[in-house]
């Protein structure tokens, strides 16, 4: 299948990239590298654009013969998008209906939306499945959610077939090292983490020791970049014109901030010091997903269960790249 896959260049999309043409598919790559990295694109994939520009998108996918659309392309900072909404707005939202409309012109009906946890807002219950209410709770969930409901009503009136993916806690990096983290600023925590192991920060910060979790820090479910890459190729084969898959990708087991830390300790050796500070606003205690429907309705199931093996990966590529890939 011909993919263009706008976000390539950044974290999941550059690991979806990698997957798809393992699998056969060609692969192009739309990009104005704002987040994204060019040393990740393989090289004649990229072409450089902004999603503001219905007339290249539409000249693209015609000329590409574009048949299905993979969507990364968003900005997912959520303190950003409180501080700066307006560019939340029109990146996330206002961007991403220039390309569903570029899509319309050029004849292309299968589009798959990376969507977020952040659109359950704070869930009182746990695990959270696809009928916990959305009630996101900073701009960042909420624009998700508007393409979201978008993409429904494309579906119903336009024909498009919609896989919207809502995942939660990307993490480790490609298994043979050649491609992984790299944000600017980081927010992950695994990377901040193995910061202090690389000697880049003297220490880790843990927001708040008083959940109510077993250890009192925040727990949440960590999924690797390669197991969200496959799911995001099986909801790809799984579309049809006129339908709407929406469904959460995570591993269904929680890990929190000491664990993760711990973890990190283990795998890299490093005593890795940390310090309690006091609690974000706005942080959940827990979220965990339940991905039974993906797991049923594509036949995937993640590889990478235990946070040791995450943290393995991403250890491989922070050691090879401390300076992420402009080393």
């Amino acid at each position: 299948m011909k993919i263009l896959v706008v976000g390539g260049a950044g974290y999941v999309g550059s690991h979806t990239v990698k997957l798809l043409m393992a699998s056969g598919h060609e692969v192009w790559v739309f990009d104005n590298l704002s987040r994204g990295h060019r040393e990740c694109v393989p090289e004649g994939r990229l072409i450089e654009g902004n999603l503001l520009d219905r007339a290249l998108l539409i000249q693209v996918m015609r000329d590409k013969e574009i048949e299905a659309v993979m969507h990364f392309a968003a900005f997912a900072l959520v303190a950003e998008s409180v501080q700066h909404p307006a560019m939340y707005y029109q990146n996330n939202v206002t961007a991403t209906f220039e390309l569903m409309e570029a899509m319309r012109a050029a004849g292309v009906w299968r589009f798959v939306f990376s969507s977020t946890t952040a659109t359950y807002g704070e869930p009182e219950k746990m695990p959270i499945s696809e009928s916990t209410p959305q009630k996101p709770i900073n701009p960042y969930g909420f624009t998700k959610l508007v393409v979201e409901k978008a993409l429904e009503d494309y579906a119903k009136a336009y024909g498009f077939g919609v896989a919207c993916l809502r995942y939660f806690n990307a993490s480790g990096a490609a298994a043979d090292g050649s491609i992984g983290e790299d944000h600017d600023p980081e927010s992950h925590i695994i990377p901040i983490v193995l910061q202090v192991a690389l000697g880049q920060r003297d220490k880790i910060t843990v927001y708040g020791t008083d959940y109510p979790t077993p250890d009192g820090t925040c727990v949440r479910d960590y999924i690797h970049v390669e197991d969200l890459a496959t799911a995001h190729l099986a909801a790809l084969l799984k579309l049809a014109p006129n339908s709407v898959l929406k469904m959460n990708l995570g591993t269904g087991v929680g890990h929190s901030v000491q664990q993760v830390i711990e973890a990190c300790r283990n795998v890299t050796g490093h005593p890795i010091p940390s310090v309690v500070g006091d609690r974000r606003p706005g942080d959940p205690a827990c979220l965990i997903a339940d991905s039974s429907l993906a797991q049923r309705e594509l036949n995937w199931n993640p590889k990478y269960i235990t946070i040791e093996s995450i943290v393995e990966t991403a250890w491989a590529w922070h050691k090879s790249h401390p300076r992420g890939y402009s080393t």
